[in-house]
């Protein structure tokens, strides 16, 4: 099991995170951009998913959903989360806390326009969260609005769009054997970067 060096990790925790996804992604890993996102209401009750990552930058790491949605009323309420991302066949996780902005519409509109048709039909259909009397209820929805955009563009709902994640600490963890595992943070000071071991 490789270790992981305060010597070899980069002084930059988006550049490192990037080394670390790109390696997922050579090495043929199933869904490497899945993200556990948790966020939480205002009086601290938590919820957890799954998201996909969609976007990472300077700025931070870029996902799209409802608006409407739980974790969505629970980043209005209290705009901070908390990301997981566990890589099992190469060892490692890499968490990332911050605060949360919506991203610009001009984003969200270039990403939704890029998305599969039937993902886009998708985004309509669903009242993501909310219950539903049957899954008939949801398809029907699925048709009627395939029919309705059936020659044109499907616009981007008012509803639907991407939150960023602006990253105040990124933690880096490298299994490694009798649970003596390597752990990394990066914890933002002013506008550096200080890196710091942890305990396992």
């Amino acid at each position: 099991m490789s270790a992981l060096s305060e010597a070899d990790v980069h002084p930059d925790p988006f550049t490192q995170f990037r080394l670390w996804l790109d390696n997922e992604i050579r090495e043929g890993l199933r869904m490497p951009a899945a993200m556990i996102v948790a966020t939480a209401t205002g009086d601290g009750r938590p919820s957890v998913r799954t998201v996909l990552l969609n976007g990472l930058d300077a700025r931070g790491l870029v996902f799209y959903t409802n608006y409407e949605s739980r974790k969505a009323k629970e980043l209005a309420e209290n705009p901070v989360a908390s990301a997981l991302f566990y890589w099992a066949r190469s060892g490692r996780q890499v968490r990332v806390e911050g605060h949360v902005v919506k991203a610009s519409r001009e984003e969200s509109d270039t990403y939704f326009r890029g998305r599969a048709r039937d993902s886009q039909i998708g985004a309509w259909a669903s009242p993501q969260s909310e219950v539903l009397p049957g899954r008939a209820v949801l398809e029907d929805e699925v048709k009627r609005l395939a029919l309705q955009y059936q020659d044109r563009e499907v616009p981007r709902p008012p509803h639907w769009g991407g939150y960023r994640l602006i990253p105040e600490s990124f933690e880096f963890w490298q299994s490694r054997p009798n649970r003596l595992h390597d752990r990394l943070r990066y914890r933002r000071e002013d506008e550096r970067w200080r890196i710091e071991r942890l305990a396992p």
